[in-house]
């Protein structure tokens, strides 16, 4: 299958899921415009300060994440293949009253034409590098649009956390090498991880939602990403693993603090998260 097959695919697929996504959180404007964030302190810690700073945000999705940087002070541009997602994101900004600038687009694509626009800040995560089907070309994409000193920022899931079924058995091997993975489509993991990624709060909203669209992922392993991003001349000044997952309930029987889940306490603490920063040399 041709990656303009999957790009239109996932894109259809993205599009279907995002009405049911917005229906959990229908307080989720209003939340932005009194202050509140979705953000998580492992990717503000990997970003550094964001006042005043251009930053892009790739696979933004439905720009709520991208919003509560710009409500930091960011200048903050959000891509994204969906057209749904794109103007959820745009309809947000107007409804919280927070500035930002939101691109429908493939990130490949806007990546060759953001070279040189130097970005003091590129972010992107949860759920974002199993999109990519070629990860050296999106690693040169990235350096190319930092400025001088920028730097790059990931938070993803563990490949490790891949491994497992939702109810902890060892079941796959560790992914690599962008192995092609199709779903039956994106899912409702908004309304599987309840108040965890409706920080504004939970709403029931759409029921037992299925996806008609399939999508295709890429599995990728840490080491994979890492070296991609040296490859493309940028140094990797702190990489982190996490045992627990930020908002989403990917597994049964987890424990909660607040939005971050951690696996149930007769386990062994496995990663489930990682985050990495990386900078353009000057």
């Amino acid at each position: 299958m041709d990656y303009t097959t999957i790009r239109e695919q996932n894109r259809r697929s993205w599009n279907a899921v995002v009405p049911a996504h917005a229906s959990h959180r229908p307080g989720l404007a209003a939340f932005l415009r009194s202050g509140g964030s979705t953000l998580f302190p492992e990717e503000l810690e990997l970003l550094g300060d964001v006042a005043g700073r251009s930053l892009l945000h790739l696979l933004c999705n439905a720009g709520q994440d991208t919003l509560s940087l710009a409500a930091l002070g960011a200048r903050a541009t959000g891509v994204d293949l969906s057209d749904a997602a794109v103007a959820r994101a745009l309809a947000l900004s107007a409804e919280s009253g927070i500035p930002a600038r939101f691109v429908c687009a493939d990130v490949y694509d806007y990546l060759a034409e953001a070279a040189g626009a130097g970005f003091a800040r590129i972010y992107c995560g949860y759920g974002a590098i199993c999109w990519l089907h070629d990860l050296a070309a999106f690693a040169r994409g990235v350096a190319a649009a930092l400025a001088p000193g920028g730097r790059f920022a990931l938070v993803e899931f563990h490949p490790v956390a891949n491994m497992f079924d939702p109810s902890w058995r060892l079941t796959a091997d560790y992914p690599q090498g962008g192995a092609l993975l199709t779903l039956d489509g994106v899912g409702d993991y908004v309304g599987a991880a309840g108040e965890g990624l409706a920080p504004g709060g939970y709403a029931e909203g759409v029921r037992d939602f299925a996806n008609p669209h399939a999508c295709h992922l890429f599995r990728w392993g840490v080491g994979e990403v890492v070296s991609a991003l040296a490859s493309a001349g940028l140094a990797i000044v702190a990489l982190r693993e996490y045992p627990f997952v930020n908002g989403e309930r990917p597994f049964e029987r987890m424990r909660s603090e607040g939005r971050r889940r951690y696996p149930p306490a007769e386990l062994p603490a496995i990663p489930l998260m990682y985050g990495l920063a990386a900078e353009r040399p000057v």
